[in-house]
């Protein structure tokens, strides 16, 4: 399993900028409509130039597809002890995620979730980030298991887990993001177990 370099101090005022710029989006979004929204009135919620917002969002719509909490993911997926199959890593990243994050992390996270879930653009922006799910999960199964991220094994299991995702997505708009987890981990043991169809 690899080690990763911290993250230095350019870079943490990079992602403090990019979270603000997507909160402040979030925010707008919720409570004037998405489409009802510029990027020049995100830009002066977050207290930003257009300039600099597009040099952190190529689009309006990469405020609400882009996920923050990937970073946080993958490093608890890394985390998760040597012994467990990638699998049983990624329930357990599940889980650990739900104690992690603080409740206005949760509540923002919901928000970008029903937006994308309501807005037609939206959902097929996040069709394409499901597909390259597929080649971040397969980079930590590799890593993981000793193999290549294009082992058919890899591949195959990391296409499972997005389909996984994909099959239960909109429940994440439909209930509460915590409760979508629980359902999501509900999913995966299914997986795992080969019980598609238990209970």
């Amino acid at each position: 399993m690899t080690t990763q370099k911290p993250p230095g101090l350019r870079e943490r005022k990079k992602a403090k900028t990019r979270a603000a710029i997507q909160e402040h989006a979030l925010r707008l979004f919720r409570d004037q409509g998405y489409a009802e929204t510029t990027v020049q009135e995100i830009a002066a919620a977050a207290e930003v130039s257009p300039a600099t917002f597009f040099r952190y969002f190529a689009t309006k719509e990469d405020t609400v597809v882009f996920d923050r909490l990937d970073p946080l993911l993958i490093d608890l997926f890394r985390s998760q002890p040597a012994d467990l199959n990638p699998t049983e890593a990624l329930r357990a990243t599940i889980k650990n995620s739900l104690m992690e994050l603080t409740e206005e992390e949760w509540e923002l996270e919901s928000e970008r979730q029903r937006l994308v879930m309501n807005a037609p653009e939206l959902r097929v922006r996040m069709l394409d980030q499901l597909y390259a799910g597929i080649d971040l999960l397969a980079a930590l199964a590799a890593e993981r298991t000793g193999r290549t991220p294009d082992d058919f094994a890899v591949r195959a299991w990391a296409g499972a887990a997005v389909g996984v995702v994909m099959a239960t997505y909109e429940l994440a708009a439909e209930s509460p993001l915590r409760a979508y987890l629980s359902t999501l981990d509900k999913a995966f043991a299914h997986l795992a177990a080969g019980l598609p169809f238990g209970d």
